[in-house]
């Protein structure tokens, strides 16, 4: 629907009241609804003809159930299994906005987990709980996230069920994935349109039975973009010399997922602290620690630096490092330093890693 006030487009199912113009409220004049198509539709060849026509894929997953009988004969597999799939996805966004949030292409991320019927409601459970609990063990504030299950007129006319997982944004409420039961409803059809049988026969239970699927899907950019909002801080601090209050940005990220985990400075650039930094910057980076190293300006700027991009831990040689083998290590979160052996850094980021808790 149109609005010919102020020329705003909306999806009737998405209005808070009907027939309300959303911005201009009763002032507004809506359209009456019409059918959009939310598939992008193209042409392949040099002729462009309804014999041509083509779209452009609106999900991953269907190359998954096509390929259903090839996974299982050369992977040999038994339901309950997955095949993921991440990708390009295109739909013809009617209102695209929120940054990333909405665009007409997009990565998506889908997984299509086959089991046995009668087990749905089991393994929806599972997937729906897995799902909410992947963005918690990343570091997503719990408060900002919630499962919406679907009422029935959301459902598609296949699916019995479907949760989608939430977060909330500085615009509102809004989906980051959707784990949906799906029945056997996509390999019945791939089969009834193809003549492939796409069954499953169990050697065990002597029983052939089309499985059924459970599916969550996420959006990569969604994802991306929560851990940017969720993570983005601003603290006010006091300058203990100056007295004044200062602004620190920073990004509270997991350290799985901050580009940096820890960032090697030399005090000051003499006295062979460069050199020892260096050293220890590839001793890190060659057991798997992602590092960066860094010896311009004064060092708390660099520790300011490193904050706004979301490096956990900044590591300091100064001059005790050269004649007793230590570094400071300092947290980005509390700010708390503390000296640590060179020999024992690997291990000591590690574990900081292993328990980290986000305390802001």
């Amino acid at each position: 629907m149109d609005c010919r006030v102020c020329k705003g487009r909306f999806r009737e199912d998405h209005l808070e009241i009907k027939g309300v113009c959303p911005n201009c409220g009763d002032k507004g004049d809506l359209t009456e609804a019409r059918a959009f198509n939310l598939m992008f539709k193209t042409f392949a060849g040099p002729v462009e003809d309804a014999s041509h026509t083509v779209y452009l894929r609106p999900e991953t997953a269907q190359g998954i159930f096509t390929n259903f009988q090839n996974v299982v004969n050369s992977a040999r597999l038994k339901p309950p299994f997955g095949v993921a799939q991440i990708g390009k996805s295109f739909r013809n966004e009617i209102t695209p906005g929120n940054f990333v949030f909405r665009t007409r292409e997009f990565e998506q991320m889908e997984m299509e987990y086959f089991i046995p019927p009668g087990e749905d409601d089991r393994w929806y459970e599972y997937w729906v709980e897995a799902r909410h609990r992947w963005y918690i063990d990343l570091g997503v504030r719990p408060e900002k996230l919630r499962l919406r299950v679907h009422s029935e007129d959301e459902l598609a006319h296949y699916s019995p069920g479907c949760t989608d997982v939430e977060y909330e944004f500085p615009f509102g409420w809004s989906e980051l994935e959707g784990i949906a039961k799906r029945g056997c409803f996509d390999l019945t059809q791939h089969a009834e349109a193809t003549g492939k049988d796409l069954s499953f026969f169990d050697e065990v239970s002597k029983e052939r039975y089309i499985p059924h699927v459970i599916e969550p899907a996420a959006g990569c950019d969604r994802a991306a973009m929560t851990f940017l909002v969720d993570a983005y801080d601003e603290e006010d601090l006091v300058n203990e010399k100056s007295g004044k209050t200062e602004k620190r940005t920073v990004l509270h990220f997991h350290p799985a997922i901050a580009p940096m985990t820890t960032a090697v400075f030399p005090l000051v650039k003499k006295a062979g602290m460069p050199e020892r930094a260096k050293e220890i910057q590839q001793m890190l980076q060659e057991a798997g620690v992602r590092c960066f190293y860094d010896q311009k300006g004064a060092i708390g700027r660099r520790y300011r630096r490193q904050d706004e991009v979301g490096t956990p831990w900044c590591l300091t040689v100064d001059g005790d490092s050269l004649t007793e083998d230590t570094v400071t290590i300092r947290d980005r979160d509390s700010m708390a330093q503390e000296r640590c052996a060179v020999s024992e850094l690997v291990g000591a980021i590690r574990d900081r890693t292993r328990v980290w808790q986000r305390v802001t």
